[in-house]
């Protein structure tokens, strides 16, 4: 497909161009040009409703337990099969984010204050999950000194005291890519340190709010520098109207910083407020995908239309965990 360009324009409009790319300040977006979209799914995307039982205990216990989880609140289309297997990615530090990315269906607004014993909750809702692999992650909190980095430290220190051999896995925000945030993040020992880049880095304005794809690149990076033991990881989505060129450059560039894992995933828009979708990628696409990547040096690469962040993330088994 053709090299596609995203533009905000002032009457709050989406609008593809082709090269060359105009540059326009200040620009804003509350709507999607309905053109651009491409509404009418594909037979390869797909989601099977709930029927096992064990979708609704899960769902009881979340609430119960008064969590948070990034499969209700970003709308993950994995929720009915993870809920039904008894699995959940647990969102700490609330349900409100400081930022709005135009591809995330979480709400945007003044957060609340970090809850004490939010920690404590997730390790119990662990324990009686019985859960031998955990996500945890978060919305942005630049309201925050240190963006949620010492809540993170908490939660998994917190796991870690109701189970010493569970795999602990967290996708945290940029911080801003500061030290003292990552430091207190790495120094907690979470088995996998994941974070998202999102998209190619000519995307990015437009799709990441305030997010830079050179600080994520650093990021990661960094996390690698000072825990050399801990797993990297990161994700893309694809049907933004990146090309392959762009998206093997984005490769290149995770495992320049040190990424060991790679999830790639399509992209769907939650809501009509939301980014369009420009392309579906097919399966077979998603395939040669994963075998570049393979290729280029990544340990482990989960490439598919409903690959998430953590869809699976089980499925990786850290080379280190034994020496923790």
């Amino acid at each position: 497909m053709p090299q596609l360009g995203l533009l905000k324009t002032p009457d709050m409009v989406w609008i593809a161009f082709e090269p060359p790319f105009p540059k326009v300040e200040g620009m804003s977006c509350t709507k999607i040009d309905p053109a651009l979209h491409q509404s009418k799914k594909p037979d390869w995307i797909r989601v099977r409703l709930p029927s096992n039982p064990v979708f609704f205990s899960t769902k009881a216990l979340v609430s119960d337990l008064k969590l948070h989880t990034v499969c209700e609140e970003a709308q993950c289309p994995n929720r009915w099969e993870c809920w039904s297997q008894g699995t959940a990615t647990f969102m700490i530090a609330g349900d409100r984010c400081t930022r709005a990315c135009g591809f995330c269906a979480v709400t945007t607004a003044k957060p609340f204050a970090l809850e004490a014993d939010e920690p404590q909750r997730v390790a119990e809702a662990v324990r009686r999950m019985k859960l031998k692999h955990v996500v945890v992650t978060a919305v942005a909190r630049d309201d925050l000194k240190d963006g949620g980095a010492a809540h993170f430290a908490q939660t998994i220190e917190a796991i870690r005291a109701v189970d010493a051999d569970i795999t602990i896995e967290v996708l945290v925000p940029d911080f801003h890519s500061k030290d003292e945030c990552l430091q207190q993040v790495v120094d907690a020992a979470p088995h996998i340190f994941n974070h998202n880049l999102e998209t190619v880095e000519r995307l990015t304005p437009l799709v990441r709010s305030r997010a830079k794809y050179r600080r994520s690149l650093e990021v990661l990076a960094k996390a690698k520098q000072m825990a050399p033991s801990v797993v990297t990881k990161s994700g893309l989505m694809l049907g933004l109207g990146e090309t392959e060129e762009e998206l093997f450059q984005a490769m290149d560039d995770l495992r320049a910083s040190g990424v060991q894992v790679l999830t790639l995933g399509q992209y769907l828009r939650p809501s009509p407020q939301h980014l369009p979708v420009v392309e579906y990628i097919r399966p077979e696409v998603f395939e040669r995908h994963k075998e570049l990547a393979y290729s280029k040096g990544f340990e482990y690469v989960a490439s598919g239309p409903l690959v998430r962040s953590s869809y699976h993330a089980a499925d990786y088994k850290p080379r280190e965990i034994g020496a923790r």
